[in-house]
C-alpha cells in the first residue's frame, strides 16, 4: 500500500516517517527547488526559516511537555534536533543546517520513502497535505476546490490570549453589548478618561515587530493592528474595538469612557481573547502595554498577538477531530496549515496525521489523544473552536483539561498537569507503537 505526503517541511517529514515506519510506502512531494518560495534558502527537507529554537524542554512548560509527549509517540525530528543541538539553556536550539541535513538524510535513506521534487497540483487520497504557510497558489486553489472556497485564510490577524486565573476579576464585569446572546458572554475591562488616553499614547509610542520580507501582508481595514488604529487619532479606538456603547458597568450603571472586551476561547473558560487587539507590537511591548488594561495588570499571556502572512484552514468547519477532510477520511492535513503555530506544534500534527493515516490503511480506527495531553488539547481547540473566530494557536497550558481539584500553587499545578499528561500519553503510545515496520 502507498500514500502521498505533500510538503517536505517539519510536519510533512514527520508524517512520511510515521507512515513508512508502519509499513506504508510513501511518495513525499516537495516543490523546492523546482518551485521556490520567498522564505527558503536551500532545497533541504525540514528547513527552518525563522528561529533556530524549538523552545523549552522543561515538562512544566507547555512546549517542553508537548516535546515529551511526541517523543513517546516516536518523533523523528526531535531525535534529529537532539543530534543538531547547540547551547540554548533550557531551550532546544539547533544548528539549522545540521538539522535539515540530518532530516533530509533520514528521509531519503528510508527504503519505503520516495522523494519527488515537483509541485503538487492535485490531491489524490490517501494523502497527508502539509504544505505550510507558503502553500503555492495553484495548490491552494485545489484545496479550496476540495474543501470549499471558505476553507482557507491567507493571512493572520491574531489578538492576544490571556489566562483566566491571572486576571483581576474585581476590576472586570460580564456583559454582552446590549445584553445580546447569553447576556454575559463577554468580560469587560472599563477605562476612565485618563486611563484611556495614557493607553493610546503608549500604543502610539511602542515598537512594532518588523518581520521578514516574506511575512509582510497588506493591512485590511477590518483587521488593522490596534497600534495602527491608535495612530489614526486619539478617539479612533473609542469608536472602534474599545467602543463602550451598550456596555454599562453594573457597579455604576454608567457606560465607561472606553472598554476592552474579552471573549472566551475554550469551553472551560481558562483562556480569554482581547477582542479586536490584533497587533504587530513586539512581545515586550505587548506585555507592558496590554497590562495597562484594567484587570490585566498581572496577565499571563498564553498567546501573543501578530499580523503575518499565512495560509491555514478553517479547521473547525473543514476537518474531523483526527485531521481528515470531512468528505474523505483518508485525506489528512497537518502542520501550520491546520491552524497551529510553532515548530513543535507543526511536527506534532504531522506525526499524528501519519500515524492515523497508517492506522486507517491497515483497517484500524484513527485516534485522538485526550485533552488531558498537550497534543490532545491542541487538537481539541482546532476542532471545537468557533469557525467564525478561528485563529491559529500555539501550545499553552490553558489548552489542557482542568484538574479535578483546584490547586493554589502555580508550580504544583503545572507539575500535576504534566504528570497527568505524560501518564496518559504513555498509555496511549503503547498501543500506537509501529508493528509493521
Amino acid at each position: 500500500m502507498r500514500a502521498t505526503v505533500v510538503g517536505g517541511g517539519l510536519a510533512g517529514c514527520e508524517a512520511a516517517w510515521a507512515l513508512a515506519q508502519r509499513g506504508v510506502a510513501v511518495t513525499l512531494i516537495e516543490m523546492r527547488p523546482i518551485v521556490s518560495t520567498p522564505a527558503h534558502q536551500t532545497d533541504q527537507l525540514a528547513e527552518i526559516v525563522c528561529s533556530n529554537s524549538f523552545k523549552s524542554t522543561e515538562i512544566t512548560n507547555a512546549h517542553g511537555l508537548l516535546k515529551a509527549e511526541l517523543r513517546l509517540l516516536g518523533s523523528l525530528l526531535l531525535d534529529v534536533a537532539d543530534s543538531a543541538r547547540v547551547p540554548g539553556g533550557a531551550a532546544l536550539a539547533v544548528d539549522r543546517h545540521v538539522f535539515s541535513a540530518g532530516v533530509t538524510a533520514k528521509i531519503s535513506d528510508h527504503p519505503r520513502i520516495e522523494v519527488q521534487r515537483r509541485e503538487a497540483v492535485d490531491l489524490s487520497p490517501p494523502a497527508v497535505v502539509a504544505t505550510g504557510p507558503l502553500t503555492s497558489d495553484r495548490l491552494a486553489r485545489v484545496i479550496c476546490g476540495q474543501l470549499g472556497t471558505k476553507s482557507l485564510a491567507f493571512f493572520d490577524a491574531i489578538a492576544p490570549i490571556v489566562s483566566s486565573e491571572s486576571l483581576d476579576w474585581s476590576e472586570l464585569y460580564r456583559l454582552s453589548r446590549y445584553g445580546k446572546g447569553g447576556g454575559t458572554d463577554y468580560v469587560n475591562a472599563p477605562f476612565n478618561e485618563d486611563q484611556y488616553y495614557s493607553f493610546v499614547s503608549a500604543l502610539c509610542d511602542a515598537d512594532q515587530h518588523a518581520g521578514h520580507e516574506f511575512d509582510k501582508v497588506p493591512y485590511f481595514e477590518g483587521c488593522l493592528p490596534i497600534e495602527e488604529q491608535a495612530r489614526r487619532g486619539a478617539e479612533t479606538l473609542r469608536f472602534g474595538p474599545m467602543k463602550p456603547v451598550g456596555l454599562p458597568d453594573p457597579r455604576t450603571l454608567q457606560e465607561p469612557f472606553a472598554v476592552v472586551q474579552l471573549r472566551q476561547e475554550d469551553t472551560a473558560g481558562q483562556m480569554w481573547n482581547l477582542v479586536g487587539f490584533q497587533t504587530r507590537l513586539k512581545i515586550a511591548a505587548q506585555k507592558e502595554i496590554f497590562r495597562l488594561v484594567p484587570g490585566l495588570q498581572s496577565a499571563e499571556f498564553l498567546r501573543f498577538g501578530s499580523v503575518h502572512r499565512n495560509t491555514y484552514l478553517k479547521s473547525p468547519a473543514a476537518l474531523t477531530p483526527y485531521l481528515s477532510a470531512r468528505h474523505h477520511e483518508s485525506l489528512l492535513f497537518a502542520g501550520q496549515m491546520v491552524g497551529v503555530e510553532g515548530y513543535t506544534e507543526s511536527l506534532g500534527t504531522g506525526l499524528l496525521a501519519g500515524i492515523n493515516l497508517a492506522r486507517m490503511l491497515h483497517g484500524d480506527q484513527p485516534v485522538v489523544p485526550p485533552p488531558e495531553t498537550m497534543l490532545g488539547g491542541l487538537l481539541h481547540y482546532i476542532n471545537e473552536a468557533d469557525p467564525e473566530h478561528f485563529q491559529p494557536m500555539n501550545a499553552n497550558l490553558g489548552l489542557l483539561a482542568p484538574l479535578e481539584s483546584p490547586v493554589k500553587s502555580k508550580q504544583e499545578k503545572r507539575r500535576l498537569l504534566a504528570t497527568r499528561a505524560l501518564t496518559t500519553m504513555r498509555y496511549l503510545a503503547m498501543s500506537l507503537t509501529p508493528q509493521r515496520a
